[in-house]
């Protein structure tokens, strides 16, 4: 069997030199039909490994639920990568953010206020070890020395920027290590030097996130880190999009120009990311910094192969400069032909509002949270029966949309990225209804986990 390890100044395949050229495909974010597909692509590209998070929210939906079905076979998707010859690198979090709703943890997490996040509380730590339990039993065959194709794993994400609790991260390579995976571990940070310190530990192989001034992020990072490869394991090779934004896009010519930089420096690199795919469902997440602004379905990202799994200018920048540094692949991959048009006629529908009265229903006097309501769905619906007279409705907190129907009549709507908390409406004569729609669970900073729904309550003209 062969063995991956971390030497002085690079990373070894048997005693060798090995430059680690990855590109991220997130297995979850691509229908498995397509794995192979896209796998290939890269490999076409001049890389040899691929990289995918682990999202624990999808793989756990309930306390206790595990599924590995579908887009979610994450074993199938590391022996299709294997089967390409390629090697993996997988990074199971547990946080993971990428734009993914609530940053992969999973929303009945925080139904208990007690639980803490991203730190060593004792409720959050076995819930993790139950998952790590599970990705590592998936994981763990799958190792290079095993005679499979994954050669590193990450603990954590980019903890540096959010705390400083090592006995946490320690936990969490003790886990690893515990449920039996033998290869290298690493951690990544963007590279501020306070970002770097907080986000490692001893043992653990630093690498950066970052997409531009190539040379100068790796100078810090080599300055915290004098021995071993530099990488960066998140290299930004575009952008991910907002609703109501336009399409974040990057010229190929100047990524292509830094990522020549990188590799000149003799660095390794993960494209973050190669192919974006798509947030299926309702999994995308949002950030916040005094605006709330969801993530669009599209995880395009202006990567080198497109939503539609078709190269860009990106891609064929990127190989060119990738064949500078390492023999490329002869062929090429074929042009893709375009998609059948054709229409797909909805057959059938049920109106949300016309629909109530067959959902499950529960009684409260006060208004609920989602997590009140246990609740984790993109809807919910509020219904009061009552008379009133027309006055301004106000919400404490609107998380993160509310459609307000008076009587049957959609009479507004509340955004809370408009920063909108209240609306006049018309007299009541029999109904109010408060339709709440969750668009994303924050994914990024200090407002991760936090509940949705109309928070800090509702009143109107005054009342309650």
């Amino acid at each position: 069997m062969s063995r991956f390890a971390i030497g002085e100044h690079d990373f070894l395949l048997d005693g060798e030199p090995r430059r680690v050229l990855s590109g991220a495909i997130h297995y979850f974010r691509v229908h498995p039909d397509h794995w192979t597909d896209r796998i290939r692509k890269a490999r076409l590209m001049g890389l040899n490994t691929v990289e995918t998070y682990v999202p624990w929210s999808l793989h756990a939906v309930e306390p206790g639920s595990w599924t590995e079905e579908g887009r979610l076979d994450l074993r199938r998707f590391l022996e299709a990568v294997a089967a390409e010859g390629m090697h993996a690198i997988v990074r199971p979090g547990p946080y993971i953010c990428a734009e993914f709703d609530n940053g992969g943890l999973p929303a009945w997490l925080f139904a208990d206020p007690e639980v803490g996040v991203r730190r060593g509380e004792p409720k959050f730590l076995a819930a993790i070890e139950e998952y790590l339990r599970r990705v590592c039993a998936i994981v763990a065959p799958l190792q290079i020395d095993a005679g499979g194709p994954v050669i590193l794993m990450q603990v954590e994400n980019e903890y540096g920027a959010y705390g400083d609790d090592t006995a946490y991260l320690e936990t969490l390579t003790g886990m690893f290590r515990d449920n039996g995976i033998t290869v290298p571990l690493t951690t990544v940070d963007q590279p501020q030097p306070w970002m770097l310190k907080r986000g490692s530990l001893p043992g653990l192989h630093m690498t950066a996130s970052f997409g531009s001034r190539s040379d100068e992020r790796l100078d810090t990072l080599r300055a915290h880190q004098p021995t071993g490869p530099l990488m960066s394991s998140e290299y930004w090779d575009g952008w991910f999009d907002s609703w109501g934004t336009h399409h974040h896009t990057t010229t190929a010519a100047d990524a292509a120009a830094d990522l020549d930089v990188l590799l000149g420096r003799g660095a390794s690199v993960n494209l973050y990311m190669f192919h974006g795919g798509t947030n299926f469902g309702l999994t995308s997440g949002a950030n916040d910094k005094g605006t709330y602004m969801p993530i669009t379905t599209s995880y395009d990202y202006d990567a080198p192969l497109d939503e539609a799994g078709r190269p860009t200018a990106k891609y064929w920048a990127f190989r060119e400069v990738i064949g500078r540094y390492t023999e490329l692949p002869q062929e090429v991959p074929a042009e893709a032909a375009p998609a059948p048009t054709g229409e797909a006629p909805l057959l059938v529908g049920a109106p949300i509002l016309a629909s109530a009265e067959a959902l499950d229903a529960i009684e409260s006097i006060e208004v609920p949270s989602f997590a009140q309501a246990r609740h984790d769905a993109a809807f919910l619906l509020h219904e009061k029966r009552f008379a009133a007279d027309a006055g301004v409705l106000v919400v404490g907190e609107v998380r993160d949309r509310v459609h307000v129907v008076v009587d049957g009549v959609t009479v507004g709507v509340l955004s809370r990225e408009l920063h909108q908390r209240a609306l006049a409406i018309p007299a009541v004569r029999e109904s109010l209804r408060l339709l709440v729609e969750n668009q994303g669970r924050v994914n990024y900073g200090p407002r991760l986990g936090e509940d949705k729904g109309l928070v800090g309550g509702v009143s109107l003209g005054g009342k309650p």
